[in-house]
C-alpha cells in the first residue's frame, strides 16, 4: 500500500470537470485507489463518489492505493489534486 496526504489546490474545487479527469486518471492504474477526506473513504476511480466529496479548494485528502502500480497511481492523482486549474 503507497499512501500520500495532499492538499486541494484546484481553485474551483472538485466539481464535473475536475472530478472527471481525477477518475479517468485513476482508471489508468490497475491498483484500487482510494481517497480519503475528513475519516470518509471515496473510490477514486467513480466520478459519483469524487463528486459527493463537496470538496473546495484548501482541502486535505489523504490518497491511499494498494496493488501493482500503487506508488503511480498515487503520484497521478495527486498531480491533479495539486494542480491550480485543469486546462
Amino acid at each position: 500500500m503507497y499512501i500520500e496526504k495532499v492538499t486541494l489546490q484546484l481553485e474551483t474545487g472538485l466539481h464535473a470537470r475536475p472530478a472527471s479527469a481525477l477518475a479517468q486518471e485513476a482508471s489508468r492504474y490497475s491498483s484500487e485507489i482510494r481517497l480519503v477526506k475528513d475519516g470518509e473513504e471515496f473510490n477514486a476511480k467513480c466520478i459519483m463518489g469524487l463528486l459527493s466529496l463537496g470538496a473546495a479548494k484548501g482541502d486535505i485528502f489523504i490518497i491511499k492505493a494498494e496493488g501493482e502500480d500503487a506508488k503511480e497511481a498515487v503520484e497521478g492523482i495527486k498531480y491533479i489534486i495539486s494542480k491550480k486549474a485543469l486546462n
